[in-house]
């Protein structure tokens, strides 16, 4: 007897024998298929936060400017605080098992959710992030976070695990991070996540270069936010293929309002680039949901 007919005979005898040859394969399949989920089970959820966010942060010209209902964040603080406990708790061996983009957006939005934390031990009576500051010591240099297993500050969050770890070389990330100032590029009114990453940074990227108010050609000259000017060296390391500012600049020419010509001057160095004042006033909510008049004086936050 072939061994078809023989199979056929006996499936005959044993119906059962090939439903439960079935249903050992379609385990198998649903754990292959889970086997990327449980290597990232360790990594933080990041929905209390993005909850307060939809919540509290009000968007305002499709995007490009954000105000923080920071009596809102007040009346969700427990919520606020159980989330920077989830973050308190993640270890640093567990952190650096998880994927370049998962660690990245964990301390974004740790950067993020300790700045709001910041201010509303002093908010309402607090007009600017840098009152919380002192003669000798800068908001960002206080020493209050409690995170993989070091009190930390937002400097070192932002300057040492961020930029001087040299591990993730992306200078999107100073629009993402935010100071909780009118100056800065907006706060998200959602959470970071490590899946979607590259697309929530390339989205905040053109959002604060496509704002007017931080970023315009006049006449000869494109004059932008000082954020270019403090960190000038992060957009100049060669980050899909910029070597300058004025390279990396001309990659957003389109957010940018330029034209061909104008992104080309631009990339050899043919355009001037001054560098505008900086607004260190409070991003919240004012009256009627509206944000703040944007403009201001500049000097470099957390030196």
């Amino acid at each position: 007897m072939d061994r078809a007919r023989k199979g056929e005979n006996d499936m005959a005898r044993n119906p059962r024998r090939g439903s439960r040859g079935s249903a050992l394969l379609l385990v198998t399949v649903l754990l292959l298929c889970l086997l990327p989920a449980a290597g990232a089970r360790g990594e933080v959820p990041h929905q209390l936060w993005d909850e307060l966010l939809q919540r509290h942060v009000r968007v305002h010209e499709g995007g490009r400017a954000t105000s923080v209902d920071y009596q809102g964040m007040a009346r969700d603080r427990a919520q606020l605080g159980r989330y920077l406990d989830s973050l308190a708790a993640v270890s640093r061996s567990e952190f650096d098992t998880w994927p370049k983009a998962s660690q990245l957006a964990f301390l974004i939005n740790a950067y993020n959710a300790w700045t709001v934390e910041l201010i509303l031990g002093a908010y309402p009576g607090l007009k600017s992030i840098k009152d919380l500051g002192s003669l000798f010591r800068s908001p960002w240099k206080k020493t209050f976070i409690p995170l993989l297993g070091e009190r930390r500050s937002l400097d070192d969050i932002e300057h040492g695990l961020m930029r001087g770890s040299k591990r993730y070389d992306e200078p999107r990330i100073h629009f993402a991070v935010n100071c909780a100032s009118i100056g800065c590029p907006a706060l998200a009114n959602r959470a970071y996540q490590g899946e979607t990453l590259h697309r929530q940074l390339e989205e905040a990227t053109r959002l604060f270069l496509a704002d007017r108010s931080r970023n315009r050609l006049e006449g000869a000259t494109l004059k932008v936010s000082s954020i270019f000017s403090w960190y000038r060296e992060d957009f100049s390391r060669g980050w899909r293929g910029a070597a300058s500012l004025g390279q990396f600049l001309a990659l957003y020419g389109e957010s940018l309002a330029l034209g061909d010509e104008e992104v080309a001057r631009l990339r050899s160095g043919e355009i001037a680039i001054d560098f505008l004042d900086y607004d260190w006033r409070l991003n919240d909510v004012r009256e009627g949901g509206t944000p703040p008049q944007r403009g201001g004086v500049s000097d470099e936050h957390g030196q």
